[in-house]
């Protein structure tokens, strides 16, 4: 405890603010929103098939691009709160634009004539008859829709990065903190989801729409409200400008310096004087990638540098602007690298609740429903996340040194790796399935097989491991390699991941079934070939392994440019994580 006295920190200047208890806010709130979020990812498909007279694949498609979006407007989000908002505010904001499309939605849902006569009250040999949605019904249901995905995205890109900022990364004991705050994160999520895909979705069968939409709003709104008594424990960032405008101001520059000579050194660069930041970029060292962008930072020395032009932000930049450019170019390989793994876990999640329909899934004389088949993962990741993060962590730090027990890299790799044997699990499961069916004559038969749908937790036990390693590394290495003034922006990075995955992994089904003459076109998975798919999907999850692996062993961690002071007290520090830790 006497070493952690020594250490000067931003928490025991402002004893108030920040720390565990401000993250508890943070905590509550992504479990609520997710929860309200999940709810509707994995059961949405079934109000517009059922209510709003969609086709079945207009259906998923919907339901696809609704969450696609949701994480790729992050981006959106991460703009504003980096640039103009701080991330509270921000939070708060897209919040409320969530409750609005929640409320949009079920004001629809309640009244009838806001809604087609639905298909499902209609006999299949009359289908033909249904009506579809008018312009005025549609309008209203995107714009729910939407609104939903608007105010989700915002908070995505803000929430993360508000209840990181509580802690302080250059303090030994804060750090090892922080590194923890990510894994309570997404145990925290995987509350909210398990309650979404359980409660929420028994609300929408046994209640209907009206008041599954109704609590969703509620829900949310009360969020928001907690999220505000919170108020007078955070850490607030203060905007500084668009980290987008700095990063373009470096490509600019460079290219209208491309004619000057590259510097051997960096004293004739242009650089931050001082300790402090400025325009949200921290002082950072000079690195030996991408050296074309240094020309951004070129101190002119001759007639033509007495002109304003020549140091105005278009053609000028600190060395530390410039890094941070890099920093973002650096980050690109890393991001693509994962979106394959979210392309599998597209897959494995609608496919897996389509093989759960066919197999045992009562328990006694209750009947999972398959939009809650989810919920298995999630139970695995419960029990998982507190293991890894008291058991696992504690033991890697004592051998590396390191506050998260390894790097961010090497935790997205190894969830990587758990990815492409989960691919191949659930291909073995698959060939399993399809031998019952073919045992028992019951290949086209509607009634379940008497094979249990636990069989299937072989390969989410996996996968959830997968995501505990991945997912929340990912989380991790953009909060801390980015800038103070793009963290927002390095959250919807992350997230727009899972974006491109949702996105493409509608184009993976249809170039495969083009490609292999059908292999999933039978509508029939007894008589597809999905362990086929599975099989392929693991093949191409080794490749792209060994493409993240070029990518991480390339990439060059963030170095920040330390005073004289700041390097005595790092050298202290170091060896002393152990002992800050409760």
């Amino acid at each position: 405890m006497g070493i952690c006295r020594d250490i000067n920190t931003e928490a025991m200047q402002l004893p108030n603010k920040g720390g565990t208890r401000a993250a508890l806010f943070v905590y509550a709130v992504a479990g609520i929103d997710t929860m309200a979020f999940i709810s509707n990812g994995v059961s949405l498909v079934t109000y517009f098939y059922g209510y709003m007279n969609f086709s079945l694949t207009k259906s998923a498609t919907t339901v696809t691009n609704f969450m696609g979006t949701a994480f790729l407007l992050s981006l959106f989000g991460a703009y504003l709160s980096d640039t103009y908002f701080s991330r509270f505010k921000t939070c708060v904001l897209f919040g409320i634009i969530q409750v609005l499309g929640y409320a949009l939605l079920a004001v629809q849902a309640h009244f009838s004539q806001l809604r087609p006569f639905p298909c499902k009250d209609v006999p299949s040999s009359q289908n033909n008859q249904c009506e579809s949605a008018d312009r005025g019904q549609l309008a209203i249901l995107y714009g729910g829709v939407y609104l939903i995905a608007l105010g989700n995205s915002g908070v995505k890109a803000a929430l993360p990065s508000l209840g990181a900022d509580q802690f302080d990364e250059k303090d030994p004991k804060e750090a090892a903190i922080l590194s923890s705050y990510f894994n309570w994160l997404l145990f925290c999520i995987t509350i909210g989801a398990m309650l979404g895909v359980t409660f929420l979705v028994w609300i929408s069968d046994n209640q209907g729409w009206d008041w599954s939409f109704g609590v969703c709003c509620v829900a949310v709104g009360l969020a928001i409200l907690l999220l505000t008594m919170g108020k007078q424990f955070y850490r607030y960032n203060v905007p500084n400008g668009s980290p987008l405008m700095r990063i373009s101001q470096v490509f600019v520059a460079a290219f209208r310096n491309r004619n000057l000579p590259l510097p051997q050194t960096k004293e004739v660069l242009h650089q931050i004087k001082g300790s402090e930041p400025e325009n949200g970029t921290e002082i950072l060292q000079r690195t030996d990638q991408f050296k074309f962008l240094d020309r951004a930072s070129i101190l002119r020395t001759n007639q033509e540098a007495s002109t304003s032009s020549a140091h105005g932000p278009w053609s000028l930049c600190t060395i530390s602007q410039v890094e941070e450019t890099k920093i973002v170019v650096r980050m690109l390989p890393i991001i693509l690298s994962t979106v394959f793994m979210n392309t599998c876990m597209a897959q494995l999640q609608t496919f897996t609740i389509q093989q759960s329909i066919t197999m045992n899934r009562k328990i006694q004389n209750f009947e999972i429903p398959g939009p809650s088949i989810p919920v298995i993962p999630q139970l695995f990741q419960l029990f998982l996340i507190p293991i890894y993060d008291r058991i696992f962590v504690p033991i890697a730090r004592k051998f590396t040194g390191i506050p998260s027990g390894i790097r961010q890299l090497q935790r997205i790799g190894i969830g990587l790796v758990l990815s492409t044997v989960s691919m191949a699990v659930a291909a073995v499961v698959e060939s399993h399935r399809k031998s019952v069916s073919i045992k028992h004559n019951m290949v086209d038969s509607a009634n379940p097989l008497p094979m249990s749908v636990f069989w299937l937790g072989y390969q989410f036990v996996i996968f959830a491991m997968a995501e505990i390693f991945t997912v929340v590394g990912l989380l991790d290495f953009f909060y801390a390699e980015s800038t103070s003034g793009m963290k927002s922006l390095s959250m919807a990075i992350s997230w727009s991941s899972l974006a491109l995955g949702y996105f493409t992994s509608s184009v993976v089904v249809s170039v495969i079934n083009k490609v292999s003459g059908g292999w999933l076109a039978n509508n029939n998975l007894n008589r597809d070939k999905l362990d086929y798919f599975y099989w392929l999907l693991a093949g191409a999850s080794v490749v792209n392994f060994g493409f993240y692996l070029l990518c991480a062993s390339w990439y060059k961690y963030k170095k920040p440019e330390l005073n004289q002071e700041d390097d005595i007290s790092d050298k202290k520090a170091k060896g002393k994580i152990e002992a800050c830790v409760v």
